[in-house]
């Protein structure tokens, strides 16, 4: 690698929630050699990327916000893309990251040097070595396109959820929807006033509870800005409550069939003809997938404007689109609501450690991860939203938080043990956590209540959610346990060291240090 390349302690990739979290916490300890490698104009991951009609959380505002940056001005109870979006940019101003990020900067490779230990970093627009890396680029950032035959072919327009074409005019079109998760149920009822029929390829039927969501009003908000304890107590009620639910998902699934039943009756209210009903009706367990929140989903589906085809989409025969169960439909445009690349992160190929092979062949077998945060063979490489820390029911920026607070730590023992040194995680110690995982994971609602979901790997293990509190998650990431850990140094030069230079030099780890 080019010798001129700019060195920095940490590279952050990425500036979603993840990537401007460890940002904040590194400047916060004192850490200002770093730098936030991110290959767009502007910050804000998903909230930048998804920006669909529509586009909204379904967890809280006020939870869904860092604790060390709330926001009394939420505008409703839950947020809007723009408003989150909005958000993350007066994050990274109010805490002085602008100056940190590189815009523009796609990671092309990263590869660890075992002789300097150190990461070398290709992007888009030049190069940077690292003595750690963070990758915060998050599980929703690239989009799963469905590989149908004759969709190339399509001579309407075609366009992800994540990658909506603003350009396009909706109204007046025949439009197919395909997906029925998070953003369809979010799209549809935003884009069917407009568009002369809508058809839904609906594969799997979701649950939909009703979204309790208002406007905040003005003196709701000035009361959070005057007493910040208010938004603060706001915000620890929606985190205890959801913490009690979590046992309903983790050890007691038939729990969930009360939640059943109030979703069979929001659907009740709003669909009047017994034969969509029973298309609409799940087949699983409420929480094997995620539990959808809308209150104006199932309306839509009940105009006379709207289709919902019971089956997934097989083929595309020029204009027309072609179900599993043999249904054909003439349409003008076709949006995908497919999902993304969740349990495959196009990011693991780009990532080369110390035996010489990538994080996705490591992760050939299912992605395992140390405390969902390091990888054996990857050593100083850390990630933010990784393998087993999603969750079913409450905000991902508790788990984010907490992941922070790893990664503080994780970077004062590299301090403490001083000179060029570096952390690998013990492949046993990334076993013995996986395996603990999984064997609690046995007993919850997503790997027993009879889905198939983006949850589960194409061996069909879960490696994304974790099936526990997050209050227990961020007791287990709260410090660094050494013993976890191989120290691994510099080795001095070939002569001295049989095994210096090479990829051996992390087996061959210059003491063992425990906390």
């Amino acid at each position: 690698m080019d010798q001129q390349c700019e060195h920095v302690r940490v590279a952050v990739i990425g500036s979603g929630f993840g990537g401007l979290g460890a940002a904040v916490r590194l400047r916060r300890e004192g850490i200002t050699d770093f730098v936030v490698l991110e290959r767009a104009d502007s910050v804000g991951g998903t909230w930048r990327d998804n920006s669909y009609p529509g586009c909204a959380c379904d967890v809280p505002s006020h939870l869904y916000s860092f604790s060390f940056a709330p926001n009394p001005d939420w505008p409703r109870t839950f947020s809007g893309q723009e408003h989150i979006r909005a958000y993350l940019e007066r994050v990274t101003d109010v805490f002085g990251i602008r100056p940190h990020i590189r815009f523009g900067h796609d990671v092309l490779m990263m590869r660890w040097n075992t002789a300097e230990l150190h990461w070398e970093i290709e992007t888009s627009r030049g190069a940077f070595t690292a003595d750690v890396v963070v990758s915060a680029t998050g599980p929703l950032s690239d989009p799963k396109t469905p590989e149908i035959p004759g969709l190339d072919g399509f001579p309407g327009k075609v366009f992800h959820s994540a990658r909506w074409d603003h350009d396009y005019d909706l109204r007046g079109k025949r439009v197919a929807v395909i997906g029925t998760g998070a953003s369809a149920i979010q799209i549809v009822p935003s884009i069917q006033p407009l568009v002369a029929k809508l058809t839904l390829f609906q594969r799997t039927a979701p649950w939909v509870m009703p979204r309790m969501d208002r406007a905040i009003g003005a003196g709701e908000r000035r009361l959070h800005r005057q007493l910040p304890l208010t938004g603060a107590a706001r915000r620890g009620l929606l985190w205890g409550i959801r913490e009690l639910q979590v046992s309903a998902f983790t050890k007691r699934p038939k729990q969930l069939g009360l939640i059943e039943s109030l979703a069979k009756a929001n659907m009740a209210k709003s669909i009047k003809d017994p034969a969509l009903r029973a298309k609409l009706t799940p087949s699983y367990r409420i929480g094997c997938k995620r539990i959808l929140l809308s209150s104006d989903y199932y309306p839509a589906l009940a105009r006379p404007n709207v289709d919902v085809v019971a089956s997934g989409l097989t083929e595309v025969r020029g204009s027309t689109v072609v179900s599993a169960d043999g249904t054909e439909v003439e349409v003008d445009a076709i949006v995908l609501g497919t999902g993304f690349h969740v349990t495959d992160m196009p990011i693991a190929d780009r990532v080369v450690g110390a035996e010489g092979v990538t994080l996705a062949e490591s992760w050939k077998d299912g992605m395992e991860s140390l405390r969902g945060a390091t990888a054996a063979g990857f050593p100083n490489w850390m990630t933010i939203i990784g393998p087993n820390t999603g969750l079913g029911n409450s905000s991902m920026i508790l788990m984010i938080e907490s992941q922070l607070n790893y990664m503080a730590d994780y970077l004062r023992q590299l301090d403490v043990l001083g000179g060029r040194v570096a952390l690998g995680a013990r492949p046993s110690a990334v076993h013995a956590w996986n395996r603990r995982v999984q064997e609690r994971m046995r007993r919850t609602v997503w790997n027993t209540g009879g889905c198939t979901s983006w949850y589960l790997d194409a061996s069909g293990r879960n490696t994304t959610i974790w099936p526990g509190t997050t209050r227990e998650f961020r007791r287990q990431t709260r410090r660094v346990d050494l013993a976890e850990y191989e120290v691994v140094r510099a080795p001095r030069t070939a002569a001295a060291d049989p095994v210096a230079g090479g990829a051996g030099a992390v087996a061959a780890a210059v003491g063992e240090e425990s906390a």
